[in-house]
């Protein structure tokens, strides 16, 4: 069932790994920065792409705490601590994004920043999910 419409305006090239824009109607989700570390609050790796990979499974726990699904993401913004780290990293990520979200592709932008909060931190993630009424 699609919970959502993606939006792509005529003419325009599809994007690849995200959507231009999200129309959705139901229930929202707005998870915190979520970063790569497990239930114990210890970062789970030192690279980029195994934080990323982290983030998304800590995000899907967090999103079926209500009732949501990765189907039901329609945005999310990510922090990167290092963009060539995210460029060179991009073939795990999507690895792991095909592996953890599965073919969805939400509204997505991707921001380098100087550091985050937390130390060792490199990637954080803001998710918005729709959940149909």
């Amino acid at each position: 069932m699609t919970v959502h419409e993606t939006l792509l305006p005529p003419g325009w090239p599809r994007p690849k790994g995200y959507a231009n824009g999200i129309a959705a109607s139901g229930r929202t989700i707005y998870t915190a920065g979520v970063i790569g570390w497990d239930a114990h609050e210890r970062i789970v790796s030192d690279d980029l792409a195994g934080q990323f990979a982290q983030v998304l499974r800590n995000t899907v726990a967090i999103l079926a705490e209500g009732g949501a699904a990765p189907e039901h993401i329609v945005r999310i913004t990510c922090y990167v601590t290092d963009r060539d780290a995210y460029v060179a990293s991009l073939a795990e990520i999507g690895a792991a994004w095909r592996d953890i979200i599965g073919k969805h592709y939400p509204a997505m932008a991707v921001v380098a920043v100087a550091a985050l909060v937390e130390h060792g931190a490199k990637v954080e993630i803001e998710t918005t999910a729709v959940v149909p009424a």
